[in-house]
């Protein structure tokens, strides 16, 4: 009897440490509602799992261009400045957006506790786009901060399938992570327009690791690194800046004239 508890105790133990805060994610989700006053939530479902979106319509076209934005740890879908200002400003250059919940850990997790989430995130990236798809998109791309960057990675590596172009800020790059958090292992495996944003005064695993990232992408054609100065990382200082540079890019990479 002991050795059977044992195991049952384990296995409860390896799925709650493979498992998202729910009720966190819940909470979170009805507190956004009720404050939101740009754009519409709605929920979203990957394989069961139901989860929060914000849909913000692109101002003066039809959402044949549009962004699935995707906040960093411990964030959400309004995080300010960053995610906020992506997921509001581009609309009006004719880009709709799509913020999305991520999984989320319990309050405190660290990074290593999301990694058994990235599967789940990768499948709540695929419901994003399949929802794009079905409003009109035609050209999409993934924007992602931090570990919203290394999830939409992750999913791009396996599946880059109906995205257009990929923009990675503040994306770090961590000593011996498991298969999926391999940074420099997976980013040569995205042959997409790959823009790579970070701060002069980024976390130490983004700003390090700067030189390392240009390198594995440096067999992609378009591939492009960007070194935001003045910012940390989470863009505090000027986050408008910061959307200008992505949506520049963005213009020159998605093809406007293909309607």
């Amino acid at each position: 009897m002991i050795h059977v508890f044992v195991v049952v105790a384990s296995m409860v133990c390896l799925q709650a440490a493979s498992a998202s805060d729910s009720q966190r994610e819940a909470d979170l989700a009805d507190a956004l509602r009720k404050t939101l006053a740009l754009g519409r939530a709605i929920s979203l479902n990957a394989n069961g799992d139901a989860f929060l979106a914000i849909h913000t319509e692109a101002e003066k076209t039809d959402d044949h261009f549009a962004a699935i934005i995707l906040h960093d740890l411990d964030a959400h879908p309004d995080q300010k400045p960053l995610i906020h200002e992506l997921r509001t400003s581009l609309p009006l250059r004719n880009i709709a957006t799509l913020s999305i919940m991520l999984p989320l850990r319990e309050a405190g997790a660290d990074d290593a506790d999301y990694l058994p989430l990235f599967e789940q995130a990768s499948a709540r990236i695929k419901a994003a786009i399949d929802h794009l798809k079905q409003q009109g998109g035609q050209q999409i791309a993934l924007i992602g901060h931090g570990l919203g960057a290394q999830m939409a990675l992750f999913h791009l590596s396996a599946h880059p399938e109906n995205v257009a172009a990929f923009v990675a800020i503040g994306l770090p790059v961590v000593d011996d992570a498991p298969p999926q958090g391999r940074t420099i292992e997976l980013i040569p495996r995205v042959a997409l327009p790959f823009l790579d944003i970070y701060a002069e005064f980024d976390e130490a695993s983004v700003q390090n690791s700067a030189r390392m990232r240009r390198m594995a992408g440096k067999d992609n054609p378009v591939f492009r690194q960007i070194r935001m100065a003045g910012e940390n990382h989470g863009h505090d200082r000027d986050a408008v800046l910061t959307v200008k540079r992505v949506y520049s890019w963005l213009a020159t990479t998605f093809d406007f004239n293909k309607l």
